[in-house]
């Protein structure tokens, strides 16, 4: 009977002692101070021709924002994210900039998508002295001159070197190049970063061929391009006009190699160019599949959560939103501490370690990554984009394709 008693008493020991820890646990979880909130904006275009783009955009600040808050917030406080659509217009940057520099509780912005857009919001972003950072604007220009603009992603003229250098390392026997821009800045700079890294490497330009926002008909420029015999067409504008060139040239009967740049990195080009996308090469600045662990995981989670496959700008935007996050909780919850964490992020010691790789910044604030140089190069089979991992680029010499006439500073 004693023994009995004995047994009941520590059996009740044993239940309090695990609930206590279980309690204990309960009590060490994290939590937020849902009074408290660390409010930042993400401007992309949510509306018009480049919403596919924003959308992914979108989804990968909220997604990070979630895992933030999960954890424990910032500094236990919640972290709200303010979007702003811009829809890819200057004027609506503008507009969104000027709201944004006027609300205090917002302490940093992470955007804009088009380099346009960035531009626009660039002088009223520094005179209220507050932190941009782009995961895309691949325009040279939008780092240089104002200490608060930052950038997440490769400028157009180092794109265009890798794309140059994939040409002529990786699909050899390619001597003649046409080229398709679109007559705006992104298609102009890409298309001038790429002819020159082009002309450094040996190969010959035989054809440059514009176009404007309102084209879709491409019949004419493309039997003139055919007369001159390419043995490759570089497509250098968005998904919109680069899925339509690509259907009409094979139409036409051109059968050569068809090669183009982020701006076609999305599903909305493949449904564009239908079967004739197959085989088209894309250079983009990340690609899951040569990511590494966290980024597979941050893919997963992405698909669960959306029901589809993140891309480079969802990746790009969750990485900006990450660097921001920390710069307010290493370094301070105001906008000049920001500004002041990331400026010293400037070491591959001192990097960001995000799902696309080590990132820091030189000194004009535009970022150094040299994962891009290894994931950067997709290829369209059975209506999906394929990476291409490119063991013969090397960072040192698509950096000495790069004249200081077209390029002011070194931005990797």
């Amino acid at each position: 009977m004693k023994i009995g008693k004995h047994l009941i008493t520590l059996s009740l020991i044993t239940f309090t002692l695990i609930t206590s820890v279980t309690l204990l646990g309960f009590t060490f979880a994290p939590k937020l101070d849902n009074a408290k909130e660390i409010k930042i904006a993400v401007a992309a275009p949510l509306t018009g021709p480049l919403a596919a783009f924003g959308e992914k955009i979108k989804r990968g600040a909220e997604l990070k924002a979630k895992e933030i808050n999960a954890a424990g917030g910032v500094n236990g406080q919640t972290l709200t994210i303010i979007f702003e659509d811009d829809a890819g217009k200057d004027k609506e940057a503008s507009s969104i900039a000027k709201r944004i520099a006027t609300n205090r509780s917002i302490l940093a912005v992470v955007g804009h998508f088009n380099s346009s857009c960035t531009l626009a919001g660039k002088s009223i972003y520094k005179r209220a002295g507050i932190v941009v950072l782009s995961p895309s604007s691949p325009n040279a220009q939008v780092c240089v001159g104002s200490e608060w603009t930052f950038r997440n992603s490769y400028c157009n003229h180092f794109q265009g070197a890798l794309a140059a250098k994939h040409i002529k390392n990786v699909l050899g026997n390619l001597q003649k190049i046409a080229i398709f821009f679109d007559n705006d800045d992104y298609g102009r700079r890409l298309k001038d970063g790429f002819t020159d890294a082009a002309k450094g490497l040996g190969l010959e330009i035989v054809a440059t061929e514009a176009y404007n926002r309102d084209n879709t008909d491409f019949r004419a420029q493309l039997i003139s391009v055919k007369a001159k015999h390419p043995d490759l067409i570089f497509i250098s504008g968005l998904h919109s006009h680069a899925g339509l060139i690509v259907a009409q040239a094979r139409k036409a009967g051109i059968t050569t190699p068809l090669f183009s740049a982020d701006g076609v990195d999305s599903p909305d080009f493949l449904e564009i160019a239908g079967d004739a996308a197959e085989g088209v090469y894309v250079s983009t600045p990340f690609t899951f599949e040569l990511g590494g662990t966290k980024a597979q995981k941050m893919a997963m989670t992405f698909e669960e959560e959306y029901g589809v496959a993140p891309n480079a700008w969802a990746a790009l935007t969750y990485d900006s939103v990450g660097m921001i996050a920390e710069a307010i909780e290493k370094g301070g919850e105001n906008r000049k501490a920001i500004r002041d964490y990331l400026a010293g992020i400037s070491t591959p010691e001192e990097g960001y370690v995000g799902v696309t790789g080590l990132t820091y910044f030189d000194e004009h604030g535009a970022c150094v990554k040299p994962a891009a140089v290894k994931t950067s190069v997709k290829i369209v089979r059975d209506n999906t984009f394929i990476p291409i991992d490119d063991p013969m680029l090397d960072i040192g010499i698509v950096r000495g394709l790069i004249t200081a006439q077209h390029h002011p500073y070194k931005n990797w």
